[in-house]
């Protein structure tokens, strides 16, 4: 719990923090800046998506080096991940055009938005070294048992960002572009006091780096090979994710607004889902890299007890107040109507999905990712392939089945690679 707990505020801490950009936009005078910000944010979430692993890769490993005792592969995992992260930070700032194109083709917006967007992710993009940066130092950190640092990192970013911003829209007279200097000024001071962060609390390690070696490929073929198949799964969870988002829209303006509702609401359960996974990253991790499988076993029990009771609470919220919980998001009685219609998918998902967040972060914690990625791709062809062959008499419904059907078969395909993997024992 002192591990989950600082993850979950920052998981909720961020999302609440971000809705002010939103707000500062919507007080701008057009509509159409609320919208680019909305896409120039995603065009950077969905960029940052693709390179998870420089935090999830290198949490896992950390979390060994941490169990084993090993202080060299400590400094190796650090300077390793971090020169990665810079490196591939300066290539997307190099290549911002072709890039740029490519993500306002995908997202296709109107033509206002899209000139607003480009202004927003021209400003933003300079922070993509800082950002990943950020990212493998929070998964380092998480590795050697500390959560409380990537929490102060996270809501400090946001903080900043929010009070950077409204001095320069509302002070220095910069209007749009405000909110993106506002973004780009809070990462890169994000970076500075993380590197600060990792040097003030392990002041040894930081000693031992050297620059010669992080760039020396010799002895990362680990590395690699974990992070390609965490790359590769990310696209695989992009696919469903953003295919969700086309289905949903392809069904109307209603439709569109129920399965935000409802995936919101998904998303407030993965937060505090998240928090108990990057539990299993640091201490499953930390106890397979000592060697002790007992205490592992014994980790993940506690992970599915402590996760099983969450769940309860939220099935139980979502199935007694639906219309209640669907008011505060929406006053939109149509909507509201219409989402009590599917409101029974609200705890279905977190029934069949809380076993996927779980050997998420255990299977990060030992570097099983290449199960990760055999599970995300079984289950991502079964949710295309459902959604193609139901009858669309079905609906909207088609389309959470087929969901369902994803995050169930995540969860059962985990499942059985584990006990083939680590199979209990009797004592």
């Amino acid at each position: 719990m002192a591990i989950s707990m600082p993850a979950i505020i920052a998981n909720i801490a961020e999302p609440l923090l971000g809705l002010l950009d939103t707000g500062i936009a919507g007080h701008l005078g057009a509509p159409q800046y609320i919208g680019a910000v909305a896409v120039g944010a995603m065009m950077m979430n969905v960029l940052y998506w693709n390179f998870g692993f420089l935090r999830m890769g290198t949490s896992g490993l950390t979390a060994q080096a941490y169990g084993s005792g090993s202080r060299q592969a400590q400094v190796d995992t650090l300077q390793r991940s971090s020169a990665i992260a810079l490196i591939v930070g300066i290539a997307m700032v190099a290549m911002q055009v072709p890039i740029r194109w490519l993500l306002l083709l995908i997202m296709s917006p109107g033509h206002e938005v899209a000139q607003f967007a480009s202004t927003y992710f021209n400003i933003v993009i300079w922070g993509a070294p800082a950002v990943l940066v950020t990212m493998a130092i929070k998964g380092w950190l998480l590795g050697m048992q500390d959560s409380r640092s990537p929490m102060i990192i996270s809501i400090g970013v946001n903080v900043l960002n929010v009070v950077v911003s409204l001095v320069a829209v509302y002070v220095l007279d910069m209007g749009f572009k405000g909110i993106a200097i506002g973004t780009l000024t809070a990462v890169w001071v994000g970076a500075v006091y993380a590197c600060w962060r990792v040097r003030h609390r392990f002041s040894a390690i930081v000693k031992e780096l050297h620059l010669a070696r992080a760039l020396n490929l010799k002895g990362s073929g680990r590395f690699f090979k974990v992070s390609s198949d965490i790359f590769v799964r990310c696209i695989f969870m992009l696919a469903v994710n953003m295919f969700f988002i086309r289905a949903g829209a392809l069904g109307g303006d209603i439709i569109l607004a129920v399965n935000t509702l409802i995936q919101q609401l998904f998303h407030l359960f993965s937060y505090f889902m998240d928090g108990i996974a990057f539990a299993g990253e640091a201490v499953a991790g930390k106890y397979y890299g000592a060697g002790n499988h007992r205490l592992m076993h014994r980790c993940v029990r506690w992970l599915f007890m402590w996760s099983v009771s969450l769940t309860m609470v939220f099935v139980l919220a979502y199935s007694l107040f639906p219309h209640d919980i669907f008011s505060l998001f929406t006053s939109d009685r149509q909507v509201v109507t219409t989402a009590m219609y599917y409101h029974w998918w609200c705890s279905i998902v977190p029934l069949v999905s809380f076993a996927a967040f779980v050997w998420d972060g255990v299977f990060i914690g030992v570097t099983a990712t290449r199960g990760m990625l055999t599970a995300v791709a079984t289950a991502c062809a079964i949710f295309f392939l459902l959604y193609f062959t139901l009858p669309t008499s079905l609906g909207n419904h088609a389309l959470w089945i087929s969901f369902v059907a994803f995050l169930t078969t995540r969860s059962l395909v985990q499942t059985a690679i584990w006990l083939h993997k680590f199979p209990i024992k009797s004592p």
